[in-house]
């Protein structure tokens, strides 16, 4: 267990998010028809929409729209198909809410169009690796950027130990995201659970999950649903992990992590309740002890 460190993220339009105090949840909104947990539920604007603002009502803070799905073996869609399906949905969303709106893509352009639209965030699940031009889009818009671990594609370059690897990937983000201009406080790092990672994997990055603050940047987890929980508990169907996926956000917050992106809020707003009440314990003996 870790104390909590203090400190701001600054995302797009003039807007930030205190990190620290307590743990944030990024709600995820899949405006697509196969996703892996929740595809075609909130393909339709309105329906996104109305999601996206029910998951405002239990406690989200920011809400991460995707047009692609990144499950294995989905198909791509063209950029032109994933900005018709999520800008509709950025333009509506930022008129009628103050929550923070992220555009979960790895395209430059639709990067571009989202934070035109009304986004706050880029969230790019290559690490600004699959098209390094979005990581200048980022600079020029003042937008928050996710930068992500992944392990697709990098099978004869990763490293043998997973904290090791995650070091290596996510160095060479940043020094994309530091060359096009992107402020160090702009930037929220992301481990990548189940993304090109086995059950191995996602539970060492769990176990070893402070680790990853040697880094020096802010974490988010997105453990929701993943195949690992299933694994781990038996659960086939996705929608039956939300209970695995609440105890995976309160361990992790007690490891240190700041944003939490996650399909159920509710459940998951009253893990980092508790994980938030245990850390309050925690720094205020920390503070008795220096005194």
């Amino acid at each position: 267990m870790i104390s909590r460190r203090n400190s701001t993220w600054r995302v797009g339009r003039g807007r930030a998010l205190e990190l620290g105090p307590h743990g944030h949840i990024m709600a995820i909104v899949n405006v697509t028809p196969d996703s892996f947990s929740d595809g075609g539920r909130h393909a339709g604007v309105d329906a996104a929409v109305a999601h996206a603002l029910a998951c405002v009502r239990e406690g989200a803070v920011i809400l991460d729209i995707g047009g692609e799905s990144t499950r294995p073996g989905a198909a791509e869609v063209t950029a032109l198909e994933e900005q018709d399906r999520v800008l509709p949905v950025i333009e509506k969303l930022s008129a009628a809410t103050d929550a923070l709106i992220s555009i979960d893509t790895y395209r430059a352009e639709t990067a571009r169009l989202a934070v035109e639209a009304g986004a706050h965030i880029v969230n790019d699940v290559h690490g600004l690796q699959r098209e390094p031009a979005i990581a200048a889009v980022v600079a020029a818009t003042g937008a928050g950027i996710c930068i992500m671990h992944t392990g697709r594609g990098r099978e004869e370059e990763k490293r043998a130990d997973r904290i090791d690897d995650q070091a290596f990937f996510l160095t060479r983000s940043l020094g994309l995201a530091r060359s096009a201009g992107i402020a160090d406080d702009a930037i929220m790092l992301d481990p990548g659970f189940g993304f090109a990672k086995d059950r191995g994997d996602d539970m060492e990055l769990m176990a070893r999950f402070a680790e990853l603050h040697r880094l020096g940047f802010p974490l988010l987890a997105g453990t929701s649903r993943k195949r690992f929980i299933g694994a781990v508990t038996g659960r086939e169907r996705p929608d039956e992990r939300d209970v695995a996926t609440a105890a995976t956000t309160a361990i992790l917050r007690l490891a240190g992590a700041a944003i939490f992106r996650v399909h159920n809020v509710a459940a998951n707003r009253d893990a980092l309740l508790m994980a938030d009440a245990v850390l309050a314990v925690v720094n205020a003996c920390e503070k008795k002890g220096d005194g």
